[in-house]
């Protein structure tokens, strides 16, 4: 199937469109689009870890002035904004050296499937968790991720349904959100979050008011306009009701159990361990998801129940009834390890099968030699 995309973001087209046409001028035409998508995959990775490994608990920045040097904040914008550029000129880049395929695709919007929870982990430690004066709760980072991810998957089920990736208005915004959050603790220091903004409302508030804003009323109902309207002009992908909602199913499924994990965990995981639960979160999503999108581009059905459900199921009643006792902790820390490995095995996989099918190379631009 042909890949079409539409981008109706005024940020996007008025402003960022021209710097990306300005900046994909120096990129030399013998770089494979896939390493442009990788790189940036690659550094949000990095920044994710460095910022990790001087606040791993989220407290950091509650103190003031904060734990994490000012030089992390400043390399967290540089990174940020190339891996929003390189994301941005990928695609751009496959269609002046005429490699646009469907490995690319899926290799986009797969690395975009984890990198979405990423940003979003790695902006916690900015303004911290609460420490009774300012900062953001473990379960408000919990909610914001989840409508992040949610959004995510509203775009990528509204394409499984119509065929068209209508680009969410949100993700430039965020990029340039997050982008101008890291400069100003780099040049102001955290004290800019610990401080009320107007009203006695902070910064962190305004931004989790402007993000379930804009997933509630203008990301979600726009997927259900685009899809109504593909159901009214006749060109929707799936006849039946049942066929275009199963996709919802398992993220659906998944979003429950992980919830009541965190509702009745004994030990309360998600305030012990609130990197790691996270992290858990964003990878087990970006699997699901990147099942979704392999359906959406082969046209075929998606499997009712995710495989990772089941032993997610075991885990999280195990956890409740208190079988777990105190071992809660290590069995999260060793089921993390797991679906992360399975998820880097599954990106692999289908990587190599995709890349032999298509007799291409994933990082290179010259052809494989037919056996």
């Amino acid at each position: 199937s042909q890949y079409s995309a539409v981008d109706t973001n005024p940020l996007s087209v008025y402003i960022m469109q021209p710097i990306w046409n300005k900046i994909i001028k120096i990129v030399p035409l013998w770089i494979a689009p896939n390493l442009l998508t990788f790189s940036g995959f690659v550094m949000i990775l990095f920044n994710y870890f460095l910022i990790s490994f001087y606040d791993w608990d989220y407290t950091a920045s509650g103190t003031s002035p904060g734990l994490v040097p000012t030089w992390v904040w400043l390399f967290s914008a540089f990174t940020t904004f190339c891996a929003y550029a390189l994301d941005s000129i990928d695609g751009k880049h496959a269609r002046r050296t005429q490699s646009s395929t469907p490995l690319g695709e899926l290799f986009d919007h797969g690395l975009d499937s984890w990198a979405t929870s990423i940003f979003v982990l790695s902006f916690f430690s900015v303004c911290s968790r609460d420490n009774g004066k300012a900062g953001v709760s473990v379960y408000t980072m919990y909610i914001y991720l989840s409508i992040v991810l949610f959004n995510f998957m509203c775009s990528h089920w509204e394409k499984y349904n119509t065929g068209v990736l209508f680009l969410p208005w949100g993700y430039d915004i965020s990029q340039v959100v997050l982008i101008a959050a890291y400069l100003l603790t780099g040049t102001v220091g955290v004290e800019v979050w610990q401080k009320p903004l107007l009203f006695g409302y902070y910064i962190t508030d305004v931004l989790v008011i402007l993000l379930i804003g804009f997933s509630l009323f203008l990301s979600f109902p726009q997927t259900l306009y685009n899809i109504h309207r593909a159901h009214l002009k006749k060109t929707l992908k799936n006849d039946s009701l049942y066929e275009g909602l199963l996709p919802l199913v398992s993220p659906l499924l998944l979003f429950i159990l992980l919830t009541v994990w965190v509702v009745l965990s004994p030990s309360n995981i998600l305030a012990k361990q609130p990197r790691l639960f996270l992290w858990m979160v964003g990878v087990a999503f970006s699997n699901v998801i990147c099942k979704v999108i392999i359906c959406q581009m082969s046209s075929t059905r998606p499997e009712l129940f995710h495989w990772f459900l089941f032993p997610l199921a075991l885990v999280v009643y195990a956890a409740i009834s208190g079988l777990l006792g105190r071992m809660e902790e290590a069995v999260l820390g060793v089921f993390t390890t797991l679906v992360t490995a399975a998820h880097v095995h599954y990106g692999i996989c289908v990587g190599r099968q995709l890349s032999e099918h298509l007799n291409i190379y994933i990082f290179s631009l010259k052809k494989r030699v037919q056996e």
